[in-house]
């Protein structure tokens, strides 16, 4: 298991720093779902004009920000200015990873200008055990794996999360056949988990043969973004390995009600009074 994943009970990651009345991806929703016991925090990354990584998710500030503009056409110097929710500033990954020593951030990588900064960051800060990085973008995570090697965890891209699904779907026939079998669906997977809506464009993509076929291949299921605690309740009893959530609040409930909250409260901070 990659030290990333070795973690007790399913893992409970807070998207975007989760929603607790904080503007998302601020240091000040971070801290908030450190403050109640997460550690493992979701973001996402773009690279500025002059290649300086932010934690930000949109390819433009307009929407979460009172600047506008997108992120890989300005300088630092100018996205810095920007406040999200009109209050809290851009923070640079670099940030969040000093500001949360304890804590393990999942990151999705949305330019392929980012990919070389955040390499780049991650070897800085020596944290490669706490680092998990995905993306939508076969290419990009492919970038990714040649320039970080092994030693960094991915989660699987689109293209693999297809074939997974499919090798879940043959069920029985392939069944006992090992990973690099060279079978149509078997070559060997290069991430150490699958981060996967429950549906994609209506159709199911989490069931129990789903998560059954990842775990006979070793690999970790996490589902995003849900809220709702009859889902939450429903996807735990299939067997996912982890939920990230908005609603910070409900998914601590629900694995609290069902015995399985680890608090995080290794994952401190010395910023907005959290523990």
């Amino acid at each position: 298991m990659h030290p990333f994943l070795d973690h007790p009970g399913p893992l409970a990651f807070a998207h975007r720093g989760g929603d607790l009345g904080h503007p998302e991806n601020s240091l000040a929703a971070f801290a908030a779902a450190v403050a109640l016991g997460y550690c493992y925090l979701e973001t996402d990354v773009h690279a500025t004009r002059d290649g300086v990584l932010v934690a930000f998710h949109d390819t433009r500030l307009d929407r979460v920000t009172d600047r506008t503009g997108a992120v890989a056409e300005l300088p630092w110097d100018t996205v810095r200015q920007a406040r999200i929710g009109g209050t809290e500033p851009v923070p640079l990954l670099e940030d969040l990873l000093d500001a949360f020593p304890g804590a393990r951030f999942n990151v999705d990588v949305k330019a392929a200008a980012a990919v070389g900064p955040l390499v780049e960051t991650i070897r800085r800060t020596g944290a490669w055990d706490r680092v998990c990085v995905g993306g939508f973008s076969d290419s990009r995570l492919a970038a990714v794996r040649a320039a970080a090697g092994p030693r960094l965890a991915t989660s699987l891209g689109p293209r693999e999360v297809a074939r997974l699904r499919l090798r879940s779907l043959a069920g029985p026939l392939l069944r006992g056949r090992g990973a690099g079998s060279g079978t149509r669906f078997g070559a060997p997977f290069a991430g150490v988990c699958a981060q996967v809506p429950e549906r994609h464009r209506g159709v199911r993509v989490v069931d129990r043969a789903f998560v059954r076929a990842a775990h006979r291949l070793g690999l970790q299921v996490h589902v995003w973004t849900v809220d709702d605690p009859t889902r939450i309740r429903a996807l735990l009893g299939l067997g996912v390995d982890g939920i990230m959530a908005d609603r910070i609040d409900v998914l601590r409930d629900v694995l609290g009600e069902r015995g399985c909250w680890s608090d995080g409260s290794t994952g401190s901070s010395t910023v907005m009074g959290a523990p």
